[in-house]
């Protein structure tokens, strides 16, 4: 499995580059070609889809937009012809907001994605897409968010007075701090 091409983009067409490395042209399809420039050296993040018939490789800028496109394939019904264009004209951000919000309108606007299949992406999903500066913070408050959850408080208050706690208290300072953060 390849994790990223470091090369030069040769060429940009609709719906995918060619990543020149060593002598070889690699086809890969991206979101948004022309996001690339040409004739400069970029690193692309790949999937590499390998089926009976086909053989693909998806590009994308950043390891997030990757993981997104990778757990949207795993939804039923919906592959990666289908994933790529909701990159492309959706933001990484308001597709993960829409997902937990349950936004169908939202994900209705996409090509071929019609409100059944908008249905079965929340229902797969919802709540599975931590975005990474939640689950650094949510990393270092392990033990406070595991005890303000025991104390019946939800995840969304939680996350809202995690930024507010001071990290260098002992954990019973920390409590103490954000139940007084949670009354006001």
């Amino acid at each position: 499995m390849y994790n990223y091409i470091i090369g030069k983009v040769s060429i940009q067409e609709n719906n995918y580059i060619v990543v020149e490395n060593n002598g070889i042209g690699y086809t890969v399809y991206v979101a948004n070609p022309f996001s690339f420039e040409e004739n400069k050296e970029s690193k692309v993040y790949v999937y590499n889809q390998i089926r009976e018939d086909e053989y693909s490789l998806y590009g994308f800028k950043s390891l997030e937009e990757r993981d997104l496109f990778l757990k949207l394939i795993n939804v039923k019904g919906l592959g990666p012809k289908m994933a790529m264009p909701m990159l492309a004209t959706g933001s990484i951000a308001g597709i993960m907001d829409a997902i937990d919000r349950e936004n169908i309108l939202y994900l209705t606007k996409f090509p071929k994605i019609g409100e059944k299949l908008a249905r079965q992406i929340i229902l797969d999903l919802k709540g599975k897409l931590a975005r990474k500066e939640e689950t650094n913070l949510t990393g270092s408050f392990d033990e406070l968010v595991s005890v303000l959850e025991s104390l019946g408080y939800k995840n969304s208050e939680i996350k809202k007075v995690l930024p507010k706690v001071n990290a260098s208290l002992d954990i019973e300072a920390q409590i103490k701090e954000a139940l007084k953060l949670m009354l006001k």
